[in-house]
């Protein structure tokens, strides 16, 4: 990550903090732990969720052999004009992270191997959050892994709520230990084993 990069993703989330739930880039250490869900040296097709700056895109990229497939969705279009400078060699998707099933069918994918995501889910109301959990589930293959990161921000019954929606939608759900180190200190869901029937 470059000093370009934190401020871009600084200035947009002073801008637009109902896009973005804090004002920091995802660290180095917990970029990297996040990564660790691909299997290193993978062929995978991985989707990348809320990429902003590309914090987490790097150490994807890092685990993935040169056939494997990374598509990253992002929503804000100066974020987006950022990675497209930045970072010329993601497969970037502008566009909502809830069209999941519409960004996947438009780019040609059925089957997902790894869906990394850093959306700040304290922000999407519950029918939505549990209906994206879903359409992620239903599209993972079944030796799939989903990831995603909560923060020390966010409010005690909101990440119960995440915790539930994901074991409604996950057979296996781990909770990390917490990066303190990361600004904010945060963690991770690690869920495998999706119970949603492919939808594709």
């Amino acid at each position: 990550m470059t000093r370009a990069d934190h401020l871009t993703f600084l200035r947009r989330a002073i801008r637009r903090p109902d896009l973005l739930a804090t004002p920091f880039v995802t660290g180095p250490r917990l970029a990297r732990d996040i990564a660790k869900v691909i299997p290193r040296g993978s062929s995978s097709t991985v989707v990348e969720l809320g990429a902003g700056t590309g914090a987490m895109s790097d150490p994807i990229r890092d685990r993935l052999a040169p056939d494997a497939r990374h598509l990253a969705v992002e929503i804000d279009p100066d974020l987006v004009a950022h990675l497209r400078t930045s970072r010329p060699w993601l497969e970037l998707v502008h566009g909502d992270a809830l069209d999941f099933t519409t960004i996947l069918d438009d780019a040609g994918i059925g089957t997902v191997d790894v869906v990394i995501c850093s959306l700040p889910w304290a922000l999407f109301p519950a029918a939505q959050r549990r209906a994206l959990l879903r359409d992620i589930s239903g599209r993972l293959a079944p030796d799939g892994a989903f990831s995603t990161i909560t923060t020390w921000m966010a409010l005690p019954g909101r990440v119960r709520d995440l915790r539930g929606a994901l074991g409604d939608v996950f057979d296996e759900v781990v909770e990390t230990a917490t990066v303190w180190l990361n600004p904010p200190p945060a963690r991770l869901f690690v869920c495998r084993r999706p119970l949603v029937p492919p939808s594709s």
